[in-house]
Parts: C-alpha cells; sequence; structure tokens
C-alpha cells in the first residue's frame, strides 16, 4: 500500500484484532481442506498397498540415520513420520487447547469441567466395549487405539456435515478432541514404551524445566525453544517414550494473549524510525517490534499449522493405512474381535459416553454446567468423535502388530467411515425441525462469553437501525484507519440485508498512528450534538485523507451546520470527554486495534467481509430466537440515520 502519508504505510498494521485468532472459523477450513487431503492419501495407501504391497513396505521400510561422532539415531521412514514429524501435528493441537485455554470459551474455567468430563466419557466407554470383545486375549493389549479423536479431521467433518454458524458447537468439540489426545498421548507414554530408559526420561525432564525457566525469564527467541525442543525430542526418543508428546507438551506451555496497547505502541515507534533512517538495522528493530507485538502461540499456529494439515497427516496417513483388503482379510475382519471391537468402541461407544456424562454432569450439577450447545449438537460432537483416525493409527502401531495390527487399521478406516455418516445423519435430521426448535437443538439455552465490558446504553450510543433489534453490531474504529473505510461499506450492506440489526459506532482514535483521528472523532461528537452524527461519519470515512481541522470544517459547511457552534465545539474540545469514554471503555474489553466488531457482546475474530460478519450476525439471530423474550420485528426503516 502506497500514500503520500508516511503513517498510512504502517495503517495496515492496525488491523490486529482482525488477524489475531482468527477463531475456529478460519481454522477449520484449513481443516477442511486438510481433511480431504488426508483422505486422498489414505486412499492412494491403500491402491498402493493393493497393487504393489513390496514396494510399499519397502519404502516405508526405509532405514535412516541421524550421526553425531559415536551417537546415533536410526529408525525406519515410517517410524520417522509417525514420531517425527507427527510431533508438529500435536504441537498444533496443543496450541489450539491452548489458545481456548488463554482467549477462548474456556477462559472461563468453569466452562472446561464439561467438556473435560465428557472427554474422559468419550474414552472409558469405548476402552470398555474393546476389552469385551477382545477379554482374555493379547488383542486386549490394542484397548489404547479406540480412546482418541482425530482432532483434524473430526473438525473438518463438522465444517462439513455440520452447520456453519456455531463457534460455539466447534469450541466444544475442540476441547473434547484434545482433551482425548492429551489423555492418548499420556497413556502412549505410559503404556506402550519401548526398552525404557529412566536416565533419558529424566533427562528430557529436565530440559522442559530448562524450557519453563527461559520462559520465566521472558525469553522471546524462536530459535532457543526450537533448540530446547529438539533436545527434548531425543532424550524422550531415547528414553523408549514415544517423542511425539513433546510437540503437545510444547504446545500447551505457550500462551496466547491478544498484543497489548504498549506492545503496539513500541513496534509503532521502531517502524517509525526505519521510516525516517530505513537502514538494515532499524529493519531488523522493526520486523522484531512486529513479531513480539504478536503472541507466540499465534506464530506458531500460522507457521506450524498449514504444514501439519496438508503435509505431515497426509504422509503419515500413505505411511500407516497401505493394508492388503483381500478376502482374507475381509473374513478375518467379520468375526475378528479386534475389528469388531474397534468399530462398535467409535461409532457407539464414543457418541454414548460423551452424552450419557455431559447429561450426567448437566444433571448432578443442576445445570450450573452444562454443554455450550443444544443436545442435538451435543450428539453431533459425540458421533464425529468416532472418527480416530490418525491418532488411532499410531497407538495401534505401538499396541499391536500382525494380522491383528491389520485387522485393527481396517476397523478404524471403517468406524471414520461410519462415525462420518452417522454425523451426517444427525445434523441432516435436525434440519427437518422448525427453525425455533432447531436453533434450541443446535445452540441450547447457555449464555455465550460477554467480551464487551461496557453495554450498549441508546441513551449515550451512536446507533443506526432498529433501536430494539435482537441483533447488535458494535464497532470500535477510527475515522483514519484505512481498514475502517473498507469495512464501511460491508457495513452498509449489512444493515440493508439484515433490517433486524442495530449498529453502534465507537471511538478508538489510534493517535500514535492517526495523527487526524482524535480530530475526527471530535468532530464527529461536533456535528452529533446538531443531530448529524451519522452523516459527519460517512463523509469522514469517504475522506480518509483530509481530515484537518480545515477539511473537517468545510464537511460541516457542507451539511449546514450551524458553523459557529461548529467552531466552538471543535475549539473547546467539548467532545474530548465523549470520544475518551469510548477509549476506556475499548481499554476495558481488551480492544488494542481497529476495527474490531463485537455482536451481542461476543468479540468477532478473523475476517470482516460480507459473508462472515453475515454469518456471524445469523447465528447471533438464531441464538436471540432461543430468548423467552424475543418477538420477531416487522422490517421498518433504519433508525439513526440512512443504512446506505
Amino acid at each position: 500500500m502506497t500514500s503520500d502519508n508516511p503513517h498510512r504505510g504502517w495503517t495496515s498494521r492496525t488491523a490486529w484484532e482482525g488477524r489475531f485468532n482468527a477463531p475456529l472459523r478460519s481454522f477449520l477450513r484449513t481443516e477442511t481442506g486438510g481433511a480431504r487431503v488426508v483422505l486422498v492419501a489414505a486412499a492412494a495407501a491403500l491402491v498402493w498397498a493393493n497393487l504393489h504391497v513390496s514396494s510399499y513396505e519397502s519404502v516405508w521400510g526405509t532405514s535412516l540415520s541421524v550421526r553425531l561422532g559415536d551417537w546415533s539415531l536410526s529408525h525406519d521412514l515410517r517410524t520417522w513420520v509417525n514420531s517425527g514429524l507427527m510431533t508438529f501435528f500435536f504441537l498444533v493441537a496443543g496450541l489450539e487447547l491452548r489458545r481456548e485455554f488463554d482467549i477462548g470459551e474456556l477462559r472461563e474455567r468453569r466452562r472446561l469441567a464439561l467438556p473435560m468430563l465428557a472427554g474422559f466419557g468419550g474414552m472409558l466407554l469405548p476402552i470398555a466395549i474393546y476389552l469385551a470383545f477382545n477379554v482374555g486375549q493379547t488383542t486386549a493389549a490394542g484397548w489404547g487405539a479406540v480412546m482418541a479423536t482425530d482432532t483434524a479431521l473430526a473438525l473438518g467433518a463438522l465444517a462439513v456435515f455440520g452447520p456453519r454458524f456455531s463457534d460455539r458447537l466447534r469450541g466444544f468439540l475442540l476441547t473434547v478432541a484434545v482433551v482425548d489426545d492429551v489423555v492418548a498421548i499420556a497413556v502412549l507414554a505410559i503404556a506402550y514404551p519401548h526398552h525404557p530408559s529412566p536416565m533419558a526420561l529424566l533427562v528430557a525432564v529436565g530440559i522442559f524445566g530448562v524450557v519453563l525457566l527461559v520462559r520465566a525469564l521472558g525469553v522471546r527467541f524462536g530459535p532457543v525453544y526450537a533448540l530446547l525442543g529438539v533436545a527434548a525430542w531425543v532424550a524422550v526418543s531415547e528414553s523408549g517414550v514415544d517423542p511425539v508428546v513433546v510437540g503437545l507438551v510444547m504446545g500447551l506451555l505457550t500462551y496466547a494473549y491478544a498484543p497489548g496497547r504498549d506492545d503496539l505502541q513500541r513496534a509503532s515507534d521502531q517502524f517509525r524510525l526505519f521510516r525516517e533512517q530505513p537502514t538494515p538495522q532499524l529493519a531488523r528493530m522493526a520486523r522484531a517490534g512486529l513479531t513480539s507485538a504478536l503472541s507466540p502461540n499465534e506464530r506458531l499456529q500460522t507457521i506450524y499449522h498449514p504444514w501439519a494439515s496438508y503435509l505431515v497427516v497426509p504422509l503419515f496417513a500413505l505411511a500407516n493405512t497401505g493394508i492388503v483388503i483381500d478376502g482374507d482379510l475381509l473374513a478375518r475382519a467379520v468375526v475378528s474381535p479386534v475389528t469388531l471391537g474397534v468399530v462398535v468402541a467409535y461409532v457407539v461407544g464414543k457418541p454414548a459416553g460423551i452424552v450419557a456424562v455431559s447429561w450426567l454432569v448437566a444433571r448432578l450439577s443442576g445445570n450450573r454446567f452444562r454443554p455450550p450447545v443444544g443436545w442435538v449438537a451435543v450428539v453431533g460432537v459425540g458421533t464425529v468423535s468416532g472418527i480416530g483416525f490418525t491418532v488411532a493409527l499410531l497407538i495401534a502401531t505401538h499396541a499391536l502388530s500382525g494380522p491383528a495390527l491389520d485387522e485393527a487399521k481396517l476397523g478404524i478406516l471403517v468406524a471414520t467411515l461410519g462415525a462420518s455418516l452417522v454425523t451426517w445423519l444427525v445434523f441432516r435430521s435436525v434440519g427437518r425441525l422448525s427453525p425455533a426448535r432447531r436453533a434450541r437443538a443446535l445452540l441450547g439455552v447457555t449464555e455465550g462469553i460477554v467480551d464487551l465490558m461496557l453495554p450498549v446504553d441508546p441513551e449515550r450510543d451512536h446507533m443506526r437501525g432498529s433501536l430494539d433489534a435482537p441483533v447488535t453490531v458494535v464497532e470500535y474504529g477510527d475515522f483514519e484507519c484505512p481498514y475502517c473505510g473498507q469495512a464501511e461499506p460491508v457495513v452498509r450492506e449489512l444493515l440493508a440485508d439484515f433490517a433486524n440489526v442495530r449498529y453502534v459506532w465507537r471511538h478508538l482514535p489510534l493517535t500514535d498512528v492517526h495523527p487526524q483521528a482524535q480530530i475526527a472523532a471530535e468532530a464527529a461528537e461536533a456535528a452529533g450534538e446538531q443531530g448529524a452524527f451519522w452523516e459527519m461519519h460517512d463523509l469522514l470515512l469517504a475522506h480518509q485523507d483530509a481530515l484537518d481541522p480545515d477539511d473537517v470544517l468545510g464537511y460541516a459547511e457542507q451539511l449546514g451546520l450551524d458553523i459557529d457552534q461548529f467552531r466552538e465545539h471543535m475549539v473547546k474540545r467539548m467532545g474530548v470527554d465523549r470520544v475518551a469514554e469510548d477509549v476506556e471503555s475499548a481499554d476495558l474489553s481488551g480492544v488494542t486495534g481497529t476495527p474490531t466488531f463485537f455482536i451481542n457482546g461476543r468479540r468477532h475474530y478473523g475476517a470482516y467481509d460480507i459473508t462472515a460478519l453475515s454469518a456471524a450476525v445469523k447465528s447471533a439471530f438464531a441464538s436471540a430466537k432461543l430468548r423467552p423474550e424475543y418477538r420477531p420485528r416487522e422490517p421498518g426503516p433504519p433508525e439513526g440515520g440512512p443504512a446506505s
């Protein structure tokens, strides 16, 4: 982006909130595509193995070694994929759970109780079912293979088969699935070690202690953590425990947080220095400032999530799903306690365990702890959790061998398809309900977290649309911010499409990067004193490159305002307290960039194009319909100024 204003090149960085923590929406878009790639890889592995099994096993059995002096680490290619690359998959899983814990639904700790217990129920019942099929047999050792949910594939399947407007539903699934994964990896480490070495395990624990110490000292230099992570991976590998646990632990140790205003100010100052004197040294400082303003959690997710989705998990599928499906295997599988145990455990046990425990926790707590979604959605989360693919295969390769392993793999594949089909049927059936009953079935009656600390007040806030509308969109904006200018036509289109929405503008002038933003905000308040706030609002956003005092005075004349009254208001800065109130409310709500949107009190993360905002508004309408006081209102002309 170019501009004559030296600050404008920097304004592209004011949409921090838009880039931060794309809540599960952008994450799920990646998972949907990643799920397709995984399915293609699994199909390719099956075709390869059935056409030429010797070449398939030869490739994945190729030995690769790392040597350093007399020390060496040697594994076949399949093990390097399963225990090496899959570390990054579990790193991403740990990062996702940590993000939810720090700034997502689970930041209210009481919301962790039910999905955590539901996750345990979704593990214990499948284990009991598998053991019932394999009691007294050596194959009972494979009980760990029916515990976990493949987070990536389950979220991808939910994005395809489930409703497209409930982030709470996806958040609930994510929590249940990652709890499963955490416990499954712990089981993998404890129950299925190879040639355990207590000394190497102690070394690994010591390395994790160093990681905690370095983090406590405030070190944010990525290569330090990368080096410690590699050292921990080698130590855990030498201990006999599957080293994928390292990725999960490192992810859970990585904080997620919104960029603070001090961090943004520091980054802005460093960029301004570079703008004035573009030297390599100042360029490095500016890059470091930009990087440090974002949380390590977001940076690592941005780096590793696409690789995990589009490379690591597909390679894992390619390396592990290649089994020869012939008449002999099918004949064995029909009566195999391993195959039957896996299929029934995942397709029946998973949903039954999750739903039963969720119901018991809600009932025994007097609904103090209840699912964040409706009960049909809980059933959908249970059925889609039956997709255990990746982690199930990983544990199966440690717990079983020979024909039993092939039977387990076939059962995992059948369970993945079966769980996907049942999930589709669940959400397909709910589509036949009336809108109100469908909303209750999917969204429930649990109130979501409210992020907007200062509620909307019709007596003080500037509003457009229906004053009694069931959905309120609040925007914290800056008249000089180009992203706010880009969002303005989107807001107009939103108000045109949804007559029953009220829109609120609150000021957040970022004076460190937009020197005229404060003047523009006070000019809007001065116009508001004469009943022309929205007319001035529109002119200011339409002329973001002309916001000097003379410019805003010209806009007042253009609107036919009383110029003497307008000038007096500006000279005496009579609107400064009103603007400061909005800025203070932004601070209370953790808003650091513009534009930031709240929809019915809940922060809207991610894109603010018409598709994303419309989806969020539709979700808010669905939730509003569950409130007893909700009454549909006949569309009428918007209040507080024209919507277009």
